[in-house]
């Protein structure tokens, strides 16, 4: 009988650990005080795009790779916010983007590509993938009827479970918390979206991010973004915290 409740043990370790890896693969953190380099740059780039602030964007590029990002998560990041601010902020990001590594390139720099997105092997439906990686992202199950906005207009629950929460958060590319980093430097720098900002600092805190690494966060939406922007972000983020506590 002991026998038999350590293999299954083994075995539930063995299905859950590749979902926690890919959860928590940059997670390493919980005890710094301070963003890593990468996440510090990850930053000004979505945030510049978020706003259409382009030539402010090129030198934020220019950074990100000279840092150590890679080609492929600087274009999955500018890929990921257009789902927080739209088609036409993500592909005029990307379009400079494109500027940038013809300059860079015309100059001898060759940058690194960066891996591609892993092929995706579940046999769930869009729908059960991405209710489930949103449970993992706010830490409780998603039971009962749908409420506000969700049965109010059903149709786009279904959207942000299959399209954002599955085909978007399944890619490999970056790490769930290099995704809400993304997620919160769009909505701190667009304004006026202080719900959604409040739940995915919430996760950002879920994910291992630190009140120290957040309030980092803050002050460097307000050297891109400005002080307006930084200090609503600030108010929310303190909320947060102070609801937690």
């Amino acid at each position: 009988m002991k026998k038999l409740t350590i293999q299954l043990l083994i075995g539930l370790l063995l299905i859950t650990s590749g979902f926690s890896k890919k959860l928590y693969a940059d997670n390493t953190n919980k005890t710094s005080k301070e963003l890593s380099v990468k996440q510090q740059n990850i930053i000004p780039i979505a945030a510049y795009t978020a706003v259409g602030e382009l030539e402010k964007l090129k030198p934020a590029l220019n950074d990100g790779l000279d840092t150590g990002l890679t080609i492929n998560e600087i274009k999955e990041a500018i890929v990921h916010l257009y789902a927080y601010c739209g088609f036409p902020r993500s592909i005029r990001g990307l379009q400079t983007f494109m500027e940038v590594l013809d300059e860079r390139k015309a100059k001898g720099i060759i940058d690194e590509t960066g891996a591609e997105a892993s092929p995706v092997n579940d046999n769930r439906t869009k729908y059960e993938r991405g209710k489930a990686n949103l449970e993992a992202l706010i830490g409780r199950p998603l039971d009962g009827p749908q409420r506000g906005y969700a049965a109010f207009a059903p149709v786009i629950e279904i959207f942000l479970k299959e399209h954002l929460f599955a085909d978007l958060f399944d890619r490999d590319i970056l790490t769930y918390a290099e995704r809400e980093l993304v997620t919160v430097s769009v909505l701190a720098s667009i304004g006026r979206v202080e719900p959604m900002l409040r739940s995915h600092l919430a996760i950002c805190l879920n994910l291992g991010y630190t009140p120290e690494q957040l309030n980092e966060f803050t002050g460097i939406i307000k050297t891109t973004i400005g002080k307006k922007a930084a200090k609503n972000a600030q108010a929310v983020l303190n909320e947060v915290l102070e609801n937690r506590e």
